[in-house]
């Protein structure tokens, strides 16, 4: 609650409407319009790569990145996207420095042999 900053990461349920710009070698916007769940399920996907590059942008730049998840979705779209454009908050990010004195040290990680599985 005492970040000075907090960001909503969302996703546009109309990014394919960007596509002809961003991407002209071929006619990707067509598979998306009118296919919801084709939207939805690349917008959530892209949303959260972002979010991971926002987290490593902070980070590289020297801030603390708090991402939190399980908070009352509906209550922040409706508070912030009430439009429904952009939609379904990912996840928060709280950022700023963080009292080295209150910072817990990083905590352990798995293996890559128990982390991931080779096929």
């Amino acid at each position: 609650m005492a970040a000075p900053v907090t960001v909503i990461i969302a996703w546009d349920t109309q990014f394919h409407e960007n596509l002809p710009k961003l991407f002209p070698q071929a006619d990707i916007r067509s598979y998306f319009v009118g296919n919801k769940p084709l939207v939805e399920e690349n917008a959530f996907h892209n949303s959260s790569l972002q979010a991971a590059y926002f987290i490593l942008a902070a980070r590289a730049l020297g801030l603390d990145v708090g991402p939190v998840s399980g908070f009352d979705a509906d209550q922040l779209n409706a508070a912030f996207f009430s439009d429904g454009k952009w939609k379904e908050v990912n996840l928060l990010c709280n950022l700023g420095y963080g009292d080295p004195g209150k910072l817990h040290p990083r905590n352990p990680r798995l293996d890559f042999e128990e982390a991931s599985v080779v096929l």
